[in-house]
């Protein structure tokens, strides 16, 4: 009698517990959710995926970093379920896409400048003109004056400077090049902006772990990488010179102050091309996933549904740990009323 009484009260209570579970939170058994793109939030993405898996065995989350402009391309050819990239969609992207397109901030990091400087210690500091010198290609070697003024009684080597880039249409490009152009009016009118540009100098790496790769076996290199490539493969990151002209690193507390500066607007694409707090790093942005609208199948909607809500709310604990910066809470709540646009 004790053990059907026990079996009652453990039906009773998983049959309470289930009435408690908003609609919101419920996924159809046995989803799978394809994903492709940028490579910038990756190891947030397989993170927050493998977590809410744990919880949710019946819906399985693939997602390919193939780098934002894979990511773009394959979410407006209909081959995947969600997108995600470092450059919001433009106007014109958006247009390509019949179903509709939501655009959800899902975290924010920062870009660094990692080198590899086998004779230096200490922390280098690099002046605005010095970094864009170097990607201009008009600082060639380590112990350029430009590069000396901001680091006095460091012995820095006549090393040849070996920029490294991306090789792939990359949201992490996007942002970087669009700070270059917000700085420097050479950079604005010679290479300018965007996934993939004409360098004038260096050699180029694919994704950010292709470009980590290649600064990591080449003494003299440097290049842009995610904050959490660079702190995982533990690399040297270059002290920057801010808007405000102090140098500043790349940690929760600077890439915070520069969050701090920017509202975000209705459509949720927001940029920080060159933050204005004199605590700011100057190079963060936010990283978006990209939704339709409308969607043929109710269950692969309503599973994606419940798949960001996650990652807006539990997974966010996980961002500081892995390199990121947790979206402010009036962000994550923009971020969550605007993910009811997407439906069945």
């Amino acid at each position: 009698m004790r053990l059907e009484s026990a079996i009652s009260m453990f039906v009773g209570a998983l049959l309470g517990g289930a009435a408690l579970v908003s609609p919101l939170a419920r996924a159809a058994d046995n989803i799978t959710l394809q994903g492709t793109g940028a490579t910038f939030p990756a190891p947030f993405y397989e993170r927050w995926f493998a977590e809410y898996h744990k919880l949710h065995p019946e819906v399985q989350i693939n997602y390919q970093a193939l780098g934002s402009g894979a990511g773009v391309k394959q979410f407006i050819d209909h081959l995947v379920d969600f997108g995600a990239s470092d450059a919001a969609m433009t106007d014109d992207e958006i247009k390509q896409v019949p179903d509709g397109v939501v655009m959800l901030p899902m975290t924010a990091g920062s870009v660094v400048l990692a080198y590899n400087l086998p004779t230096f210690t200490g922390n280098l500091r690099l002046s605005r003109e010095a970094y864009v010198g170097i990607f201009l290609g008009t600082i060639t070697t380590w112990n350029d004056p430009k590069i000396a003024a901001a680091n006095p009684g460091a012995t820095l080597p006549a090393t040849k400077i070996t920029p490294v880039q991306r090789s792939d249409g990359s949201g992490t490009t996007f942002v970087f090049t669009n700070h270059l152009s917000a700085i420097n009016d050479a950079w604005k009118n010679g290479p300018g902006v965007g996934k993939s540009i004409n360098w004038p100098v260096g050699v180029q790496g694919k994704g950010n772990a292709g470009v980590t790769a290649l600064i990591k076996q080449t003494p003299g290199a440097i290049g842009y990488v995610e904050f959490a490539y660079a702190q995982q493969t533990q690399m040297p990151m270059a002290v920057l010179e801010n808007k405000s002209g102090k140098y500043v690193k790349a940690d929760l507390a600077s890439e915070q102050a520069a969050l701090a500066g920017v509202a975000m607007p209705p459509d949720l694409r927001a940029w920080l091309p060159d933050p204005t707090g004199a605590d700011a790093y100057p190079i963060v942005t936010y990283t978006w996933l990209l939704a339709y609208k409308k969607y043929a199948k109710p269950e692969v909607a309503n599973a994606l549904k419940a798949v960001v809500h996650y990652g807006l709310t539990d997974a966010q604990k996980f961002s500081a740990e892995l390199g990121y910066i947790p979206l402010p809470a009036d962000v994550a709540a923009a971020v969550d009323k605007a993910l009811e646009q997407v439906n069945p």
